[in-house]
């Protein structure tokens, strides 16, 4: 038999699994909430931008550095600065050591933050699936849509993700059999049935969700969402023409038909008028004629 955890084993194990709680955490940290994309508001033109080294906008110096890998403002004494500052907190521009090619902010002289900032940067390749706008093309903070997992500027984020989970076909059938799909994937926007979801030759992990078979990004259930299809609204069909009659063109007009109508209307009108008063202007000119031949 296994010998019996005493006390001191059990909190040792538990002090490692928390410090691997907390390694990996540090690792996972959202885009909304990272130090290079915390938000800032110029000093000289009181604009709220994205944090950076120079304002968008004024191309103003900002006045405390914020640091894209720790988020400190002021180096405290010691530590592992590639400067040396003994017994001097150092902050504004004496405590940067760099900018960041790919987030455009401030990264402070710390040896380890100057060393790993640039190879795990969020923003590596943060170009918006919307307006296709990289970090250098405006202003704004970044985020990522929470069913595609895809970059978002502020100016679309609320409208892509409210039209995010609709699907690429007509009905929720699988895209290579007419079974219903079961999964969906949110990237390609497409479904899978049970039988074509899954690939040959490849090992699957018990309890997580299963990669989609096109980009690998991972599928959920469609019961679980609330995926909507594509529809197509024709531009003519969609319109009411001027009056419900049983013409041809009853429901295929472009909106104007109700001031062609009356212009034809007027134009009939016109007509007839003028063809009376012809007729009149003949009857009395053979009256006259008539009577200068008695």
């Amino acid at each position: 038999m296994p010998k019996k955890k005493t006390g001191q084993r059990k909190k040792a194990d538990k002090m490692k699994m928390r410090q691997k709680e907390i390694r990996n955490a540090k690792e996972n940290v959202p885009i909304a909430t990272h130090p290079c994309n915390a938000s800032m508001e110029c000093d000289k033109c009181h604009r709220k931008q994205r944090s950076r080294a120079f304002c968008y906008f004024c191309q103003n110096v900002q006045r405390l550095p914020i640091c894209a890998q720790c988020a400190k403002i002021k180096c405290m004494k010691g530590g592992d600065c590639v400067i040396r500052h003994a017994g001097i907190h150092a902050s504004g521009l004496g405590m940067v050591g760099a900018i960041c090619d790919f987030c455009e902010a401030w990264v402070c002289h710390s040896r380890k933050c100057l060393q790993t900032h640039a190879c795990t940067c969020p923003l590596q390749d943060a170009v918006c699936i919307e307006c296709e706008r990289g970090v250098w093309d405006h202003g704004g903070r970044l985020f990522k849509c929470s069913f595609c997992d895809s970059f978002l500027c502020e100016d679309d984020q609320f409208e892509h993700q409210a039209s995010c989970q609709v699907l690429e076909s007509e009905n929720y059938k699988c895209q290579s059999c007419n079974k219903l799909g079961q999964y969906s994937c949110l990237r390609c926007k497409t479904c899978y049935c049970e039988d074509h979801v899954r690939r040959k030759g490849f090992k699957y992990e018990k309890n997580k969700s299963i990669p989609c078979p096109k980009c690998n990004y991972d599928t959920s259930q469609t019961k679980d969402l609330s995926m909507s299809t594509r529809s197509h609204k024709f531009g003519r069909q969609g319109q009411s023409g001027f009056g419900d009659d049983d013409d041809d063109d009853a429901g295929y007009s472009y909106g104007t038909s109700s001031y062609t109508n009356y212009e034809d209307e007027s134009d009939y009108n016109d007509s007839d008028e003028s063809e009376e008063s012809s007729t009149e202007e003949d009857e009395e000119d053979d009256d006259e004629e008539e009577e200068e031949q008695k």
